[in-house]
């Protein structure tokens, strides 16, 4: 709607990832690297975690672009099924028939997996929202785990999932999978200057100019938000489409204000000047 007005040439703030958009900051790209040295090095399973709305779906997307042209990926976006369901998808993924009984589908997955390890490749899976796994299909992954040659996993995991994930494993009966995660990596909330960052570039990304917002609303974006990236781009957004109807070229005080008392879970400012906000 607006970006035609700001120079736009896509809108910077879709709350859709969008990997053309990404900004290598500090805490994507160390879960990326940590992902991509493991799967390197042949580790088994590999846990990303992050609180809703810091940027696991955009990074598992990122993960899959650098992944599908050197690995047999295969990707799970949806993990609530149960241990023979995760079975059949993983069987469905690897191009094998999925209407075996428990046994015969892994018998099938081994031997493809073998068949695949001895073309030169590795096999790597890919499970976000992995909170939501049940017991049953995290015992399945952990079965899966242990089809192994002599010197290297057959099927490397990497589990996306929110701090709830985390709370899940320290059960007593999910301890032997915890054990089996070789390395960890955190998304925390963007910094100030990350935030400041991430905003300019995402403008200038697509055709705009940094200072549509000027700093110190760009300060106080980070402060209602907490650096959670999927809550500075609703209100980014907010307020670009509330300069819009105003046909103003540049966000003022009262455009952010408006925005964060429109969107959920943002600390309220009760002033509209910048230097004065106060907060709820």
């Amino acid at each position: 709607m607006y970006q035609t007005f700001f120079g736009l040439s896509q809108a910077p703030f879709s709350l859709t990832p969008t990997t053309s958009l990404f900004h290598g900051l500090e805490p994507h790209f160390e879960a990326i690297q940590t992902v991509l040295s493991a799967v390197e090095m042949g580790e088994g399973i590999i846990k990303v975690t992050g609180e809703v709305g810091t940027g696991k779906t955009l990074v598992c997307r990122m993960l899959i672009n650098h992944l599908k042209q050197k690995v047999h990926l295969i990707y799970l976006p949806n993990p609530v099924l149960t241990g023979i369901e995760l079975k059949q998808a993983v069987a469905a993924e690897l191009a094998l028939p999925v209407d075996l009984d428990s046994v015969g589908l892994v018998d099938k997955i081994h031997h493809k997996l073998l068949e695949i390890h001895q073309s030169g490749q590795s096999v790597v899976a890919l499970i976000d929202e992995a909170q939501a796994l049940s017991d049953e299909a995290v015992e399945t992954l952990r079965l899966f785990g242990n089809l192994e040659t002599e010197h290297r996993k057959l099927l490397q995991i990497v589990i996306l999932g929110q701090p709830e994930l985390d709370q899940r494993l320290q059960q007593h009966n999910l301890r032997q999978f915890r054990q089996r995660i070789t390395f960890s990596a955190h998304l925390r909330p963007l910094s100030m200057a990350e935030t400041v960052a991430y905003i300019d570039h995402r403008l200038k990304q697509c055709g705009g100019e940094s200072d549509i917002f000027n700093l110190h609303l760009k300060k106080a974006i980070w402060k209602a938000t907490q650096g959670i990236p999927r809550m500075i781009n609703q209100v980014c957004h907010k307020s670009l489409l509330m300069a819009f109807m105003e046909q103003k070229k540049r966000v003022e005080n009262h455009h952010v204000f408006s925005a964060l008392h429109d969107t959920f879970d943002v600390k309220k400012p009760k002033y509209k000047t910048p230097y004065l906000w106060g907060w709820s």
